[in-house]
């Protein structure tokens, strides 16, 4: 018998462990929850509840297969070691299959479990290209996006994408129709937030992804800056908790055009630089680790003293800045657990430049709200933003928040929704509106700005200088 260890891996298509299990004679599946390594993670209740809903998905699905999910519960990685143990020696079984996980804590506890006695067999299934397949001349991790984006295509191009399809049941199923089978939010242990407005799995790869591709991905290079217009896949969440795998996207998107390989300026590549993004920043955790202990990429940067307020840092959270823009980006944060990506860039720009707060506390709260909250895009996300990680925007570049909000919100219809206190506020000042509202006489519907951009970005630009 073989036991199946799921982490973030709850899917049956592209799963390099799950297929390992299917060769058994028999195997049984089990999950361990940790939540006080959760918080220590900082995830957000939004996604923990996804999380449940699709291992109950999973479940059903794997008694399809034959196997039936066990739900354990431990409190941090250190305690799961032992339930793990536990669980095998009740089972007379030491051999246990998973999929690799590629962060520092979940390393050390893999490495644990090993020498516990476990015969832990680890498969890769969390990045298209494994790490250590893409690296520069020296043999080295690229340093720079561009090089790595042409070695991978490389890579990918001489030696395909390996992405297993559905696995066939070699056991009969197991009806699990039974109350007790079901995972509820009790059990975890850890506060959750209700998540149904985002499908399962199931009906994303259905309907969602179909629709994708056939509707948006033409046009995707030239809406997916726009925060008004749905011109985004929305399957970042999915990917966070490896509900659907980017080797099985990137293959659906290379049966559609084979071209996009090798052709940088076809229409669909621009979304295929986002999974080679994606990757990038998973390769960079194996290589320099301590970039999930907070430090920067850029040694310059690793001892800096921020000099931003708490003052600045909570107006920020709370969408209180006094720039629309990154007000309604901040709204949409904490009332949907989701941001689009452009306004990823221009909050964490604001709060990095203009207000110069450490971005290790906007890095943080991000993971807190956030539902695709994944840590190496993030981490790597808030760096690029600072300036102090891997290929990062160089330190003068600061972003206009106004000129950003003309140009991908140019009628403010983002602002609207997330902003109604603004509804009647024209187009030609909503980007700015407290000339207008004092003029109006309704100064007290929209707060003050916390910083004078010129100002700011002119202490921004001494700051850096300095550090």
């Amino acid at each position: 018998m073989a036991i199946l260890w799921i982490r973030r891996d709850v899917r049956t298509q592209d799963n390099p462990a799950l297929n390992a299990a299917i060769g058994q004679q028999s195997t049984i599946a089990v999950f361990i929850s940790t939540p006080e390594q959760w918080r220590q993670h900082d995830q957000s209740p939004l996604k923990i509840d996804l999380l449940r809903r699709h291992l109950n998905q999973y479940a059903k699905q794997l008694a399809s297969l034959g196997i039936r999910l066990v739900h354990l519960s431990a409190k941090t990685y250190a305690d799961q070691v032992q339930v793990l143990r536990g669980f095998c020696e009740q089972n007379n079984d030491d051999t246990v299959l998973a999929n690799a996980e590629l962060e520092l804590d979940e390393q050390r506890r893999d490495n644990a479990v090993i020498n516990s006695g476990i015969d832990l067999q680890l498969f890769s299934g969390d990045t298209i290209v494994s790490p250590g397949e893409v690296l520069n001349k020296q043999q080295q991790m690229f340093k720079v996006f561009t090089p790595f984006k042409k070695a991978w295509l490389k890579v990918v191009n001489y030696q395909g994408i390996v992405c297993d399809g559905l696995p066939s049941a070699q056991l009969p199923p197991i009806d699990i129709d039974d109350a007790a089978s079901v995972i509820t939010a009790d059990d975890f242990g850890y506060a959750q937030q209700d998540s149904s407005a985002w499908p399962l799995s199931e009906t994303v790869i259905e309907r969602v992804i179909p629709l994708f591709f056939e509707h948006k991905l033409a046009n995707y290079s030239q809406n997916r800056d726009f925060p008004s217009v749905k011109g985004t896949s929305g399957l970042s969440p999915y990917l966070a908790i490896g509900a659907i795998s980017p080797s099985w996207l990137v293959t659906q998107l290379i049966q559609r055009d084979i071209d996009v390989l090798t052709d940088p300026s076809h229409s669909h590549f621009s979304w295929l630089n986002e999974l080679i993004w994606r990757d990038f920043y998973k390769h960079l955790l194996v290589f320099y680790p301590n970039l999930i202990k907070g430090e920067s990429f850029l040694a310059q940067y690793r001892h800096t003293v921020w000099p931003g307020s708490d003052v600045h840092f909570k107006a920020w959270c709370e969408a209180k800045t006094g720039y629309p823009i990154v007000d309604a980006a901040m709204r949409q944060l904490n009332q949907t657990g989701w941001m689009h990506n452009r306004l990823r860039m221009v909050v964490a720009s604001f709060l990095s430049k203009h207000l110069l707060v450490d971005w290790h506390l906007g890095e943080r709260y991000f993971m807190q709200q956030l539902i695709d909250g994944d840590f190496s895009a993030n981490n790597g996300g808030w760096q690029w933003a600072a300036s102090t990680g891997c290929d990062a925007q160089p330190y003068f570049r600061i972003f206009n928040p106004l000129l950003q909000s003309k140009k991908f919100d140019p009628n403010g219809h983002f602002i609207r929704k997330y902003l109604p206190e603004l509804e009647n506020v024209p187009d030609k000042a909503i980007h700015f509106p407290h000339d207008y509202l004092a003029s109006q006489g309704m100064s007290h519907v929209y707060v003050k700005p916390i910083v004078e951009h010129k100002q700011a970005r002119s202490r921004a630009l001494s700051f850096y200088k300095n550090a």
